[in-house]
């Protein structure tokens, strides 16, 4: 295959953590071991550098969530493809450098592949990081799902993580769409990992039972139903002492730890914070089951990280979850926002862990980088054909 010059552009970047970073990461490392070219075009912050293939374009920090920025003048960018000659742009985020990169593919006529990572229209979403301003929320609300199909539509191809995804893009009419799965590092991610050290860190019993959440705590990750299964829980006055690990930072953890104690379940319950990638492995070694109550995914990376591991999910039954969750297999559903659902599924996995870790670790196989790569590899060279033929 011909070695291609690729440029992805994209709202969040180191050091921020999320879903859409550590996607890109997986297909950026993968794609130049297998000889291509990837330049990354993101916002950052003030005075933090960028590299050789790296340019970033510093921003305003973003008040909710101050590890995003928002770039204020990237359109500069598109001098630097002829460059650096760019065969295709690829989107990460539809925002401001999302945007960036459709200016860039019209006046340089490069072809644009975009992905949608995120569900930026959930009204949990709208309420939390938009301006609190009531009519501006109710214009958000009213004109994101026209920003983002007038943007998806531009695109030569827009990237769905999920099937799910696809259906739902296509019942809001944005068209020519293609699945291709985000990636889990299964060597870095895998079973036989000793979490013995992070539990001892986290100063967590031997015979405690380990739940554990990862990701952004905000308001539409659903924490309260986890925490209200939490409660139920100990009601049942179950055999075990549980503990559930919360790893991650975000705008409504004062919130969320408010509610813990509410419920008098903050002896249960344990925030940790950010979680540095290197310990991820371990900590995800750590944990029995883990448990993801979000109704906003539209793929869930981190439960294919706790998959990789051999780790049992309990998700809510709901987008992208329903597909990747087979009760009884690799984990368990429950109806999203049933807490009691939810503490009999935890139950279950709890009463035997050990009978998941075979179907989670297959199932995370099929999501590996070189079968993604390959996918996406594909999807390139689809555009790339017809931009050549038009």
């Amino acid at each position: 295959m011909e070695k291609l010059n690729i440029a992805f552009y994209t709202d969040t970047y180191l050091p921020a953590v999320d879903g859409v970073v550590a996607s890109m990461l997986n297909f950026k490392g993968e794609l130049e071991r297998r000889g291509h070219n990837v330049y990354i075009f993101a916002s950052g912050r003030k005075g933090q550098r960028g590299g050789r293939k790296l340019f970033l374009y510093p921003g305003v920090p973003l008040r909710p969530y101050p590890q995003y920025n928002v770039a204020l003048f990237p359109y500069s960018s598109v001098s630097k493809l002829g460059d650096l000659k760019i065969d295709l742009i690829h989107a990460q985020t539809p925002f401001v450098m999302g945007f960036a990169a459709l200016i860039a593919s019209k006046i340089g006529r490069y072809p644009l592949a975009s992905t949608f990572h995120t569900l930026i229209n959930n009204r949990s979403i709208v309420d939390e990081y938009y301006p609190k301003s009531s009519s501006l929320k109710g214009f958000a609300r009213k004109y994101l799902w026209l920003y983002t199909k007038f943007f998806y539509n531009h695109s030569n191809v827009t990237i769905a993580p999920t099937e799910s995804v696809l259906r739902m893009l296509a019942r809001y009419g944005i068209s020519n769409t293609a699945v291709v799965p985000n990636s889990v590092d299964t060597r870095k991610y895998r079973p036989g990992i000793d979490g013995s050290g992070v539990r001892k860190l986290l100063q967590i019993g031997s015979r405690e039972k380990v739940i554990l959440y990862l990701g952004r705590i905000s308001k539409e990750k659903r924490l309260n139903v986890m925490l209200k299964a939490c409660k139920r829980l100990r009601l049942s006055k179950t055999k075990e002492r549980l503990r559930f690990v919360i790893g991650g930072t975000g705008p409504a953890e004062r919130y969320y730890k408010l509610m813990a104690r509410r419920l008098g379940v903050q002896d249960m319950v344990q925030f940790i914070g950010f979680v540095d990638s290197k310990m991820l492995p371990g900590l995800y070694a750590a944990a029995d089951a883990f448990c993801m109550p979000s109704t906003f995914e539209t793929q869930g990376i981190v439960c294919l990280e706790a998959m990789a591991c051999g780790k049992p999910v309990v998700g809510a039954d709901y987008l992208a979850l329903s597909e990747l969750i087979k009760n009884g297999k690799n984990g368990e559903k429950f109806a999203a926002g049933d807490y009691a659902g939810c503490a009999r599924k935890i139950e279950r996995v709890l009463n035997n862990p050990a009978a998941y870790t075979k179907a989670a670790v297959s199932t995370a196989s099929e999501f590996s980088i070189g079968k993604t790569t390959d996918r996406l590899l594909d999807i390139y060279n689809n555009v790339l054909s017809e931009w050549a033929i038009n």
